[in-house]
């Protein structure tokens, strides 16, 4: 049962990006299950909870160890996260709804980060296709979950002839999401609570999504 992060959680992450080595590693290692993983895993399977029948979801806790051969300077992570998304795809490439935590901040919401050239140009089909539609979705979702859509934008602007879909048009990546520095919600099991509504609001976007990705 979920019960909230505690400020040794914090501690924890500092110390792994103070001293992101095996033998702090293994020193720690109790603190990282008891203080980090055990409450994310505990954390994901409450949120999880209420998406366990949309098709093709699966939720995964993240590994803090490194791939060596990506990053053989430092051996582990300085955050954590858990994620919704596509099951067996690469999650940079499609929409997911998710939950981090870093030393000095905390995040969630959705994020399409990194999803491949020809997706985000049929994207932008939908948009010339049926513009009403996607906007009257960016309208309620940003209205229901009090965030804004927002995205890295490419160096060379593509033409868009609807101004209404223009700063959309130029986006390659979506984001509607939250950074907040550590607060009691973090540290409290109505956590949970909060993370789902806001994930439950942000779904159809990440349904929209599902349209040019997959």
């Amino acid at each position: 049962m979920f019960q909230g992060f505690c400020p040794e959680t914090v501690d924890f992450l500092w110390g792994i990006r103070l001293n992101n080595n095996r033998e702090w590693f293994e020193a720690n290692k109790k603190a990282y299950q008891e203080t980090l993983y055990e409450p994310m895993k505990a954390l994901g399977e409450k949120i999880f909870s209420n998406f366990r029948d949309v098709p093709n979801m699966a939720y995964k806790v993240s590994r803090i160890y490194k791939d060596a051969r990506l990053h053989p300077a430092v051996p582990y992570k300085e955050s954590l996260w858990l994620s919704m998304r596509p099951d067996n795809l690469p999650w940079s490439e499609q929409p997911t709804l998710y939950f981090e935590i870093r030393p000095e901040a905390y995040s969630y919401g959705f994020v399409l980060w990194h999803p491949r050239t020809e997706a985000m140009a049929r994207f932008r089909d939908l948009l010339d296709a049926r513009p009403d539609e996607f906007l009257k979705l960016v309208e309620k979702t940003e209205k229901d979950s009090h965030f804004s859509l927002s995205g890295m934008e490419y160096y060379r602007k593509k033409s868009c002839a609807d101004p209404r879909i223009a700063p959309y048009y130029n986006l390659k990546n979506l984001e509607m999401d939250v950074d907040r520095k550590p607060d009691e919600l973090l540290f409290s099991p109505d956590l949970a609570a909060e993370v789902t509504e806001t994930l439950r609001a942000l779904y159809p976007l990440y349904e929209y999504c599902l349209k040019f990705t997959i």
